[in-house]
């Protein structure tokens, strides 16, 4: 009989890392998603176009994006555990320094730059550290984790209002830090799976039952207890579309929280409805992700053709969202884009895991997050110069939507070439087969 820890469990202790990874996502993600809130504040404050302004969003983004591969080769040679402890204290760092809001510059260096090393150290090996709890579950579990920053923007959204209307940006922002310093309580609980799990996980998947000596053999030379971060992942061909499929997703997902609100003062809502608004968001955005990572989890539908349809979803909600003249036409065109995002969010890390394999996927997890950066980095700025250009706030939807159409003709790519990979195998091993049709010839032809 197994060891209890030889698999990995699919449950048990792994929900207490799925519920942190949920808190974790809450206060990383749902602060970036909800920072619009304090884009008109500081744009007034320092006199900046909104182009300036918004390259305090693109820097937190791009540094979140860069650190990972960082935060991922530190979780091979430590613990998810530290890292998230580590990124929990640089979130923190980043809100308490920008407290001080001394020029757009000294922004860019807190809330931009500190801040986002924080997220990535914070985010990456909590994502990470869920996908080796869970195998069979694991689309659900990431769902549910990736839930948290749902489930806390709905409150950030009035709370964050309610600070800056009571302490100024300046100190919302110092108790924002406050709040994030739980980060690395959540890290605390993220208990390192032992190291006989993963082994065999990975021999089990690599190796035939009852081939114990080349297992053991194998489990030394296991690329997941290698302490080493693989690079060569940029030479994969599937590896490399997805990547690409990331740096377009990248570049339209962080656009609309950040103009949805100066889009909703432009048609005069007063700004109570609008913080209503970022919870609106993060309510249907809740609700997408658990209904797909459910139904991603009865394997009824490959997870590739389904984040390939959430994509083109939520281009189509993006490019009728700038249609909306009032309250309650945006409130509705938020909700699909949000539902919609949402189910893209429950399945796109995994699969991440189905394209490279749970063996390189820590390495394949940072490389990703390091080439998608180039979108997120891009993206805001590009959007917020086209909306200086145009003297409209819709002018960065339209470009978010149509971005996000290009990215989905990637999946499609990468899906036929899985595809036509899964099929050159088939025709390999079929003639090997049709040589020896009777079991006879099998055993002479091994004697």
């Amino acid at each position: 009989m197994q060891a209890k820890d030889s698999n990995p469990p699919d449950g048990g202790y792994g929900w207490v890392v799925v519920v942190s990874a949920f808190v974790v996502m809450g206060l990383t993600v749902a602060v970036l998603k909800t920072f619009g809130l304090f884009f008109v504040e500081i744009q007034q404050h320092f006199d900046e176009l909104a182009s300036t302004t918004s390259w305090i969003t693109s820097v937190t983004i791009a540094v979140f994006h860069l650190g990972a591969p960082v935060a991922s080769s530190l979780c091979v040679q430590y613990t998810h555990r530290t890292v998230v402890i580590t990124g929990g204290l640089l979130a923190f760092s980043g809100m308490a320094l920008g407290f001080f809001g001394l020029n757009m510059v000294w922004m860019y260096a807190t809330t931009g730059f500190l801040q986002g090393l924080g997220i990535s150290f914070s985010w990456t090996p909590a994502i990470s550290i869920v996908s080796h709890y869970f195998s069979k579950k694991r689309a659900l579990a990431n769902a549910i984790a990736s839930a948290g920053e749902c489930a806390f923007a709905f409150t950030f959204g009035p709370f964050f209002q309610w600070l800056i209307s009571q302490y100024g940006w300046k100190g919302a922002l110092l108790i924002i830090g406050g709040i994030q310093l739980n980060i690395c309580v959540c890290g605390a609980l993220m208990r390192p799976l032992a190291s006989s799990c993963l082994k065999d996980c990975h021999c089990k998947t690599a190796m035939p039952p009852g081939n114990s000596a080349s297992r053991k053999d194998k489990e030394d030379k296991s690329p997941i207890m290698h302490k080493t971060f693989n690079w060569m992942l940029v030479r994969r061909p599937e590896f490399v579309l997805y990547a690409i499929f990331g740096v377009l997703a990248a570049m339209s997902f962080f656009v609309p929280p950040l103009f949805l609100v100066p889009l909703s003062y432009s048609l005069g809502i007063d700004e109570s409805w609008t913080a209503s608004l970022l919870s609106i968001l993060a309510m249907v955005d809740f609700g997408g992700r658990l209904l797909c990572g459910w139904y991603a989890n009865l394997h009824v539908t490959k997870t590739i053709h389904l984040l390939a349809m959430t994509i083109t979803l939520i281009s189509t909600s993006l490019m009728l969202l700038p249609l909306a003249n009032n309250y309650l036409s945006l409130a509705i065109f938020t909700g699909f884009y949000g539902f919609f995002f949402g189910t893209t969010v429950a399945i796109h890390i995994t699969v991440l895991a189905d394209v490279v394999g749970m063996p390189e996927f820590d390495s394949a997890l940072g490389l990703f997050m390091l080439i998608r950066s180039t979108g997120g980095f891009v993206g805001p700025p590009l959007a917020g110069l086209i909306v200086d250009m145009a003297g409209d706030y819709r002018a960065g939807f339209y470009m978010a939507g149509a971005t996000l159409v290009l990215s989905a003709g990637f999946l499609v790519i990468l899906e036929r070439l899985q595809q036509r990979k899964k099929r050159g195998r088939k025709i390999r091993t079929k003639p090997e087969k049709s040589t020896l049709p009777y079991p006879s010839l099998h055993l002479l032809k091994h004697q």
